[in-house]
């Protein structure tokens, strides 16, 4: 395979992973390659991520797919010369070691306990094999006796050893599985492998699918997207709409004419900070969205005049208290769970929950108030209360839907989406990156 073809290929993988890479971007790390030593494996990683790369959650992809498309040149088979004792030089590695070191030493694990017969002439590779047999996790005891000597335990020292020998255990498992897939792809074809091995951006993991550890990382994208919220919802003064006379500027303008006030000044107007209510299905069908987006809700008290978050399955019931300020997120979500009363029948039902809101909770929306509902618009084929919907989008100031399921999929089932579009605009937001082209959106 020729470097040009490397070239087009490595960058229609990082598309295929949701990485945005324009043709013009493309063409910029072509003419890169004109200006380094192509001798410099790490010179081509760089180049190819100052051009490519515009975030840094896109990074441990790239760094994937690079491995794959421009894999490190290997000597001879590693087979023979890995240590009698593995254990013992992993535990050597896991106190210090540069990258070289770990490299070579998982190319040579992999080689020794990777490999499985597939069939004849036929194989497999895999890193938990590998893993298993070393089990790096289990060697800690060891390595604290040797590295602490004597000294006491459970202080700063031991403290910094284990982040140490963590951070190298990591080291460690991430060599193992890159040259697994190094393996694989040499088998099976870069394209096939690189597919399996990118996870999507964190911007665009689907909220219906987000798994625990993804809604841990989602956590650091809701503050910066709660102000940039609050900053579009910010009820902002008409056009041409004054604010309240300004005396002494009239006064002062009106020496200019005899004293005769031809020119009237006005103040400008004070800008005003939103009242928000939001109104989320908290369903199992869309737990994952409406974790992340309680979330948003706890970030969203800091922003607004005032957010009350109502919660429904098939009755509907003020949670703000469970967000008051200063209160842990995970004890929140607990709270929620156990004390909240949302649930009567267990199954999700729209035309109840908006009928439930109107009666009990009606007068939370006025004209200052931006309403924003969260949920699937699955409404278990019940009256879908359309009338009331409206009467509720009437009295705010704005209102918008925010449906975590692909579009297609709308109106399908129990899907109601379009009849409640006709009501209350509604938008796709699976990820992140939707949720904020809605936010940008926000006039």
């Amino acid at each position: 395979m020729s470097l040009v073809e490397r070239h087009v290929g490595f960058v229609h993988a990082l598309r295929e992973a949701g990485m945005p890479v324009s043709l013009a971007e493309g063409l910029d790390a072509a003419r890169a390659l004109r200006v380094i030593d192509l001798r410099e494996r790490e010179t081509l990683r760089a180049a190819y991520a100052a051009t490519l790369i515009k975030k840094p959650g896109y990074r441990a992809g790239f760094d994937v797919l690079f491995d794959l498309w421009f894999p490190a040149v290997v000597g001879v088979s590693v087979h023979d010369s890995g240590p009698d004792d593995p254990r013992v030089r992993l535990a050597e590695l896991l106190v210090e070691s540069s990258d070289a070191e770990m490299t070579e030493f998982a190319r040579a694990m992999v080689e020794r306990f990777g490999r499985q017969a597939a069939g004849p002439g036929r194989q497999n590779w895999f890193s938990y094999s590998v893993l298993r047999e070393l089990s790096p996790e289990t060697l800690m005891a060891r390595i604290l006796q040797e590295v602490l000597a004597g000294r006491e335990r459970g202080g700063l020292a031991e403290k910094a050893a284990r982040q140490r020998v963590n951070a190298n255990i990591a080291r460690f498992q991430e060599a193992v599985a890159a040259d697994v897939r190094r393996r694989i792809a040499e088998d099976s074809g870069i394209e096939r492998i690189a597919r399996a091995s990118v996870k999507p951006p964190l911007d665009q993991v689907d909220f219906l699918r987000a798994a625990k550890a993804d809604l841990a990382r989602l956590r650091r994208e809701v503050y910066p997207l709660a102000r940039r919220l609050a900053a579009r919802l910010t009820v902002k003064q008409r056009r041409g709409r004054r604010g309240r006379l300004d005396f002494r500027r009239t006064v002062r303008a009106s020496l200019q004419s005899g004293g005769v006030p031809l020119t009237t000044v006005f103040k400008p107007p004070r800008p005003h900070r939103p009242e928000l209510v939001i109104l989320c299905d908290t369903s199992d069908s869309v737990a994952s969205f409406a974790h992340f987006t309680l979330l948003l809700t706890y970030a969203l008290r800091e922003q607004f005049a005032r957010v009350r978050a109502f919660g429904f399955v098939d009755r509907v019931d003020e949670i703000t208290r469970f967000f008051a300020p200063g209160t842990d997120v995970a004890e929140a979500m607990t709270n929620l769970a156990n004390k909240s009363d949302m649930v009567r029948f267990g199954r999700t039902n729209y035309g109840h929950a908006f009928d439930g809101f109107l009666d009990r909770y009606g007068d939370a929306v006025g004209p200052k108030t931006s309403l924003l509902i969260l949920g699937d618009a699955r409404g278990n084929y019940q009256p879908p209360a359309l009338d009331t919907l409206k009467t509720l989008a009437d009295r705010a100031r704005h209102a918008y839907w925010l449906n975590p399921e692909p579009r297609h999929q709308w109106d399908t089932g129990d899907s109601i989406a379009s009849a409640y579009a006709g009501v209350v605009p509604m938008h796709e937001c699976r990820n992140v990156q939707q949720l904020t082209a809605f936010i940008e959106t926000l006039a």
